[in-house]
């Protein structure tokens, strides 16, 4: 474990000149709207994955995808260009599906907060069952009990 910081920080820079290529030099049509979220590398610098996330339906998630595919040599003789390390790490491309959770978790939470509405209304016009206050108190003609 003790290279961690330093994967970490070949992970944080693969991320950058990833981003950057995309955005400069990758000329491929069938590129969509991409954002690089993260990157990970092991510990033994061998394998980067880099995530992604595109804007679009699924034609255009696909066609991103296989642009990604065909970039890859390009992006890895960049990445070992600008790293400087002896091994340049081979690199994997996965779509985040965090956007995708975040939209289901959204759309759970307004369901929830319908729920709670309708309980609130049926609540407000609730009554009670028996008396409005069910525990005996002393009134002021008994004695207290001790």
């Amino acid at each position: 474990m003790g290279d961690a910081p330093r994967a970490r920080k070949m992970a944080d820079r693969i991320k950058v000149v990833v981003a950057e290529m995309l955005e400069l030099r990758v000329k491929d049509p069938r590129l969509g709207f991409i954002t690089v979220t993260d990157a990970r590398v092991t510990n033994d610098l061998q394998e980067a994955t880099v995530f992604y996330t595109v804007l679009g339906d699924e034609s255009q998630r696909a066609d991103t995808a296989a642009a990604l595919e065909s970039a890859r040599g390009v992006l890895r003789a960049e990445v070992g260009r600008q790293t400087g390390v002896r091994r340049t790490p081979s690199l994997t491309f996965i779509e985040d599906a965090v956007p995708d959770t975040a939209k289901h978790i959204e759309e759970l939470l307004q369901k929830v907060a319908a729920a709670d509405a309708e309980v609130l209304r049926a609540a407000a016009e609730a009554t009670y069952a028996g008396e409005a206050d069910p525990y005996r108190a002393a009134r002021d003609d008994e004695p207290e009990a001790l």
